[in-house]
C-alpha cells in the first residue's frame, strides 16, 4: 500500500465520477479535506473482514475482489470496478467490515472518512439517493448469490459465475486472466476439482474455450440456459 501525494505522477486531481458531480462548494471541500489517495498493489487487502472501519474506499482505477471468509474457506461475492464504493454498510451499520476485499490489479483508491460521507448523505438528497441506489443493487446481487447456492446444482452455479465474469461491464479488463481456478470455484460455491471437471465438459460440448487461465464464451445462449435451469 502506498499513499499518493500531490507531487506524485500517479496523483489524480479530479475524480470523474457522477456521484461527486452532485457535490458543490463546501461539500466538495469536505471531501477534499477528508480523503487520502492510496495505491494498493496487486494481491494486497483493501479491507479485512471483521476489522474496524474508520473510512470507506472509492475505487478510481483497478479491479477488486469482494469475498466472505469462514475459517479456511472463501466465498466470492462480486468484483468491484472503478466508480464503486467499498464499505458503505459501515457508514450506517456496524463499525467493522462485513467482508474482505483484495486487489486483483494495482488499484488506485480514495480513502474517505466515514463521518464525511454521513454528513454528505444528511445534507445532499441527490448524493444520498445515489448511495441508496448503489446499496440496493449490491443487496440484490447478494440475494441472487444466496438463491443460487440454495437452489442450483453445480453446473448452474458455474454457468452463472462464467456469465457474470464475462460481462461487458468489465470493459478492457480480461477478468479470467486475473483469477485462478480456485477463485472461479469460490464464485460458484463448489470445489476446485468440480470446477475443473465442469469446465472441461463445457469445452468438450463447444460452449467455452480454455486457454491457460483465460476462458472464451463460444455459445452464450446455451450457457444462459444451463444457468437458468440450474
Amino acid at each position: 500500500m502506498k499513499t499518493i501525494q500531490e507531487n506524485d505522477h500517479e496523483f489524480i486531481c479530479d475524480i470523474d465520477a457522477p456521484c461527486f458531480h452532485m457535490l458543490v462548494g463546501e461539500e466538495l471541500d469536505l471531501v477534499r479535506e477528508s480523503k487520502t489517495q492510496v495505491l494498493f498493489r496487486k494481491g494486497e487487502n483493501l479491507t479485512k473482514q471483521g476489522t474496524f472501519a474508520s473510512y470507506i474506499l472509492f475505487i478510481i482505477k483497478g479491479v477488486v475482489k469482494q469475498h466472505l471468509e469462514e475459517g479456511d474457506k472463501n466465498y466470492n461475492l462480486r468484483l468491484i470496478k472503478p466508480g464503486e464504493f467499498v464499505g458503505l454498510s459501515t457508514v450506517f451499520g456496524k463499525n467493522t467490515y462485513n467482508y474482505s476485499t483484495i486487489a486483483l490489479t494495482d488499484t488506485q483508491t480514495l480513502l474517505i472518512e466515514k463521518s464525511a460521507i454521513e454528513q454528505l448523505t444528511r445534507n445532499n438528497g441527490q448524493f444520498a439517493f445515489n448511495l441508496i441506489q448503489r446499496y440496493c443493487e449490491q443487496s440484490a446481487m447478494l440475494y441472487g448469490s444466496i438463491r443460487n447456492l440454495m437452489y442450483k446444482q453445480m453446473n448452474g452455479r458455474l454457468a452463472d459465475a462464467l456469465l457474470y465474469l464475462s460481462g461487458e461491464e468489465w470493459g478492457t479488463y480480461d477478468v479470467f486472466t486475473l483469477l485462478s481456478r480456485k477463485d472461479l470455484s469460490d464464485f460458484a460455491g463448489i470445489s476446485t476439482e468440480s470446477t475443473v471437471k465442469l469446465l472441461k465438459a463445457l469445452e468438450k460440448d463447444g460452449i467455452i474455450q480454455l486457454n491457460d487461465k483465460n476462458i472464451a464464451i463460444l455459445n452464450r445462449p446455451v450457457l444462459q440456459e444451463i444457468a437458468e435451469k440450474g
